[in-house]
């Protein structure tokens, strides 16, 4: 694994695009930061660049980083989460502009895997993650289900945990407002 981390986290500083294990479903993933390779995997999955994509921390220390105020259910939140939970959060900043929702918004996950937790302790900025797939088409159960025009235009593609064919489930999705207000967006 830690071979897998050190080409991907290279392929992250120089710009580029991963396709990536995650805690839920195999994602397409990039820096967060760098407009340019967010461009480059909206273009990937064919999708416009007003359906938002959402972003992987290393740990809830990284909030204050990249969202203005951290509303207080946000840390309650977190806590009580037992499986992937993805919190949309008002104020982005510190992102790619093309990253961030027309309302300002954008979807952080605290993933519960060692893959990514220690590549992005390593990159020490925020990765995308967004299904790897075409938009439209079903989400990946899978490694195998990855179309594999998408495998091709990546710059690296992750050697681990390829073989796992277990249950892969995207993280439910809670939108919250300026002033605490919760939304499920997805369960």
């Amino acid at each position: 694994m830690k071979e897998e981390i050190s080409k991907a986290l290279q392929v992250l500083k120089d710009g580029g695009v991963i396709i990536y294990p995650t805690d839920t479903i195999w994602g397409i993933g990039c820096d967060a930061t760098n407009v340019e390779a967010v461009a480059r995997v909206f273009a990937m999955k064919k999708r416009t660049d007003t359906k938002s994509m959402l972003v992987l921390i290393h740990s809830e220390s990284m909030l204050p980083s990249y969202v203005d105020e951290v509303p207080e259910i946000a840390w309650e939140l977190i806590d009580a989460a037992i499986d992937p939970l993805t919190i949309i959060y008002p104020g982005a900043k510190n992102l790619a502009r093309n990253l961030i929702n027309n309302d300002q918004t954008i979807g952080i996950r605290v993933p519960d895997d060692p893959f990514c937790t220690g590549l992005i302790s390593r990159f020490r900025k925020p990765i995308v993650s967004t299904s790897a797939n075409i938009s439209g088409s079903p989400a990946p159960a899978h490694f195998s289900d990855i179309d594999e025009s998408l495998l091709a235009m990546a710059d690296h593609v992750v050697n681990w945990r390829q073989e796992e064919m277990g249950e892969s489930v995207p993280s439910s999705i809670i939108k919250l407002g300026v002033g605490g207000e919760i939304e499920i967006i997805r369960k």
